[in-house]
């Protein structure tokens, strides 16, 4: 399985970025390939022109065609994901989340701001035909904090939540996906009891 991290932050350095941080380490404790995507390092003047046959946005679709499960991570701005993440979300192709997990993550200064993963960024994972889309975690400023150096350290409970969504992405990615249903039967097979 190989995962993708999509950082939807344009900042350098973010709380989003550190609850990817967290995944990682939980992933490469579990041995699985990680690769990152930094949508602020891709051309900004391809992505609002939403010129996907630029050299660096063609790569990150290709990244995101590849991956098996992706993990997107985006600061809350008023009450919606990031404007960066938004103008790259839709330059991918109709189905470029077909048969993917998703786990959306999402940081912001208060709790208030929480439904935005499931009212502005799960639609569009959905729309984008994502297998699977997880319980999206979201944290507050206050239960992330970023250290001197690039160190980080996180709120207890919003680890062990980390912890739980790590391990229900790996579950629901080796996963075989659901059949179509049961097989045809005539109705002359039919038997019922009264």
């Amino acid at each position: 399985m190989s995962v993708l991290l999509l950082a939807g932050s344009p900042s350098e350095r973010s709380r989003s970025a550190v609850l990817l941080d967290a995944v990682s380490d939980q992933l490469h404790a579990r041995h699985l390939p990680v690769e990152r995507l930094l949508i602020r390092d891709l051309s900004p003047q391809a992505l609002v022109l939403a010129d996907a046959s630029h050299r660096s946005i063609a790569l990150a679709i290709d990244q995101v065609a590849r991956a098996q499960a992706v993990v997107i991570a985006t600061p809350v701005y008023k009450a919606a994901y990031s404007g960066v993440l938004k103008v790259f979300l839709d330059l991918l192709p109709q189905t470029a989340l077909k048969g993917k997990v998703v786990l959306p993550l999402a940081t912001g200064g208060s709790p208030n701001h929480m439904l935005a993963l499931d009212y502005a960024l799960r639609p569009v994972l959905q729309s984008l035909a994502a297998r699977h889309i997880l319980p999206g975690v979201y944290a507050t400023e206050a239960q992330v904090n970023v250290l001197p150096e690039g160190a980080w350290q996180l709120a207890p409970e919003l680890q062990d939540r980390i912890d739980e969504a790590v391990t229900t992405l790996c579950f629901e990615s080796f996963r075989p996906p659901a059949t179509t249903g049961f097989e045809p039967v005539p109705f002359s097979r039919v038997r019922c009891s009264v």
